[in-house]
């Protein structure tokens, strides 16, 4: 029981982990064998900020507009849909969600989907509904950051993996 109470806690967006609650109803399954083994040991905190927030599945295509994921959350950038419908509330909670999940569990970092305006944390759209990437961090992401919770992408999973074995190293 020990070893479990030393083990890094780590929260990942539940898309990563297969199930359908991205905006458009898909998954993004990017679980490999080091994810399942950190299931099995319990250090994972399956979570999806939209959905803790409420928002439905399917649910439409929303884009930060004029800034990142911190201006958002300083009131200074907003969160639209496709529709131009302002949802930046919202996105505002499930960052907020996303911050109480990992601290109440103990979690020192972060798997989540690139991209989203919630969990983008190496790029973002750039609020044109274009398809065009700018580098940024979504809201839930800039939030985990500022309270020192590292955040990693999917395509960074082999930088969480040694950023866990190196901080498990040291205790």
């Amino acid at each position: 029981m020990a070893k479990l109470m030393q083990q890094t806690k780590i929260l990942v967006s539940a898309c990563l982990m297969g199930f359908k609650v991205r905006y458009n109803g898909s998954e993004k399954a990017a679980l490999q064998a080091t994810l399942e083994r950190w299931q099995q040991e319990k250090r994972l905190v399956v979570h999806c900020p939209e959905l803790a927030a409420g928002l439905p599945v399917p649910r439409r295509p929303a884009e930060i507009v004029a800034g990142s994921g911190a201006d958002v959350m300083r009131d200074t950038a907003r969160i639209v849909e496709d529709n131009g419908q302002d949802v930046t509330a919202h996105y505002q909670l499930a960052a907020w969600l996303a911050l109480q999940a990992a601290q109440q569990s103990g979690c020192h970092a972060a798997l989540l989907t690139d991209g989203s305006p919630t969990c983008g944390s190496q790029f973002i759209y750039n609020g044109t509904f274009s398809a065009t990437r700018q580098p940024g961090m979504g809201v839930a992401a800039a939030l985990l950051e500022q309270h020192g919770i590292r955040v990693f992408s999917e395509q960074q999973l082999p930088a969480l993996i040694a950023w866990v074995n190196e901080r498990e190293a040291e205790r």
